[in-house]
């Protein structure tokens, strides 16, 4: 006999209702396994079922503690409900998956240890949760509010971090991802680290007011890291450390290869917007950086290779620098970027180097299909003394610079090309031959000049 949908659901009103199981016994102790039975007809864990009440001012550890072991022993998630709860020393078990109400659900740090530490898991999941680590300190073994290692798949998603006293988030030797989530005023570090990760997702998130950095992607070692970085936004990003240019920056690589940093939007940090330090093979594409306190995109330092394309930079005391070929930074395409502004004043003295150039190059490197607009001293500096080789420069709009474009002409300088690139508004030449920080020639783009046997200057078109 055929049942159609309205006659089966008639039948579902009809049946009778089941009561559920009593949660004490008679004597009203409450078992472990009863605690549960509520729980299991739903498949998930009701933390204020389980004993865990909201708005307690006591610490309640211990019990928050047996319910999460409880539950992962036997792969059930735990739901948090509303409420505030004062905790401290959590342990996550592998296979946690830890929910809440989005903005209600907050757990607060009581001090004394660490917050929040999940090590040696298979799957480790925080959604829906506050994190507050409340301005107290934490021990030095905890170094952040959350702390994942050796996690095979860790999730943290759509999760507040807040009042951290170190930093907010920190995923060390792990797979698996960050993502829509908030972190806010790390007072001792940055928001989120990423540490010798084997394929992290750090992927639309928010991460302000932190005291040293946005987002870091780091290695001990140069090595396969792989990680994403993705439709993050991070804004004021302070530099309480000092230092030129080690802390301040929004998103950090040191020493991570094949790390790809895309399409975020990044304000108003004291040094640069993006910032990777050794990391080969790198690409940065599609980013918005506004006004950095140093260098907006950096690409430096014992790399090979690295891809910079499509992005937009205003602001600024330097836009674009690939650089250090004297310690192996090396190998580059910069293409597509629209870079404004570049005359803020650099946040520390350095009296050996020129500042306010919108792209600077050194070694094996094309730049290309690029404009340049209100870059205050150069346009492009092509090399440095004598650190300068392969470089192409083709296809450019350079506007309003006081020189177009530097190139060295120092003993030892390697093969550049510049060619076919509109240069409009150079009061001091258009392309200009430098010995470090001295113009030598005039204007190479108007006149060629003989001696300099490594440079090919044709077809500019200067106004």
């Amino acid at each position: 006999m055929r049942t159609n949908r309205r006659q089966f659901l008639a039948t579902l009103g009809a049946a009778p209702v089941i009561a559920a199981p009593a949660l004490a016994n008679a004597a009203g102790n409450t078992s472990g396994d009863a605690l549960f039975s509520l729980a299991d007809l739903r498949g998930t864990a009701n933390a204020n079922e389980l004993g865990l009440r909201p708005g307690a001012i006591d610490d309640q550890s211990r019990l928050f503690q047996s319910i999460l072991e409880k539950a992962a022993s036997e792969n059930k998630p735990v739901f948090l409900p509303p409420g505030n709860y004062f905790v401290s020393n959590i342990l996550l078990p592998s296979n946690t998956r830890l929910m809440g109400v989005p903005g209600a659900s907050r757990l607060i740090y009581s001090g004394n240890g660490h917050f929040i530490i999940g090590e040696n898991g298979s799957h480790v999941e925080l959604s829906g949760l506050v994190l507050d680590g409340a301005n107290r300190g934490l021990h030095s073994y905890a170094e952040a509010a959350l702390r994942l290692t050796n996690v095979d798949h860790a999730v943290v998603d759509n999760c507040l971090v807040m009042g951290s006293i170190e930093k907010g988030i920190q995923i060390d030797r792990s797979a698996g991802r960050i993502e829509r989530s908030k972190v806010t005023g790390a007072g001792g570090d940055c928001g989120i680290y990423g540490f010798e990760n084997r394929g992290l997702s750090i992927l639309s998130n928010e991460v302000s007011d932190c005291v040293n950095g946005g987002i870091l992607v780091h290695r001990w070692n140069t090595g396969e890291d792989g990680t994403l970085v993705r439709g993050n936004r991070i804004t004021r990003i302070g530099a309480f450390n000092g230092g030129t240019g080690q802390w301040g920056n929004g998103i950090n690589v040191f020493r991570a290869a094949n790390v790809m940093v895309t399409d975020n939007h990044i304000t108003d940090c004291a040094f640069s917007a993006i910032r990777s330090n050794a990391g080969t093979e790198v690409q940065i594409s599609s980013n918005t950086c506004l006004r950095s306190g140093e260098t907006a995109i950096y690409s430096e330092f014992e790399f090979e290779g690295a891809v910079i394309s499509n992005n937009i930079i205003d602001g600024g005391a330097r836009g674009i620098s690939i650089a250090n070929f004297l310690q192996g930074g090396r190998l580059a395409v910069v293409s597509g970027n629209l870079i404004r502004n570049i005359d803020t004043p650099p946040p520390y003295t350095d009296d050996d180097h020129l500042w306010f150039e919108g792209i600077s190059a050194e070694a094996d490197t094309v730049i290309t299909g690029n404009v340049i607009e209100n870059a205050k001293n150069f346009g492009m500096m092509l090399g440095w003394g004598p650190y300068l080789r392969d470089v192409i420069t083709s296809s450019n709009v350079i506007r309003g610079s006081k020189t177009g474009i530097y190139v060295s002409v120092v003993e030892g300088a390697g093969a550049t090309h510049i060619a076919d690139n509109t240069i409009t508004g150079a009061s001091n030449g258009a392309v200009v031959g430098y010995r470090w920080k001295e113009a030598v020639t005039g204007d190479m783009a108007r006149k060629a000049e003989p001696g300099f046997p490594h440079l090919t200057v044709e077809r500019n078109r200067v106004s």
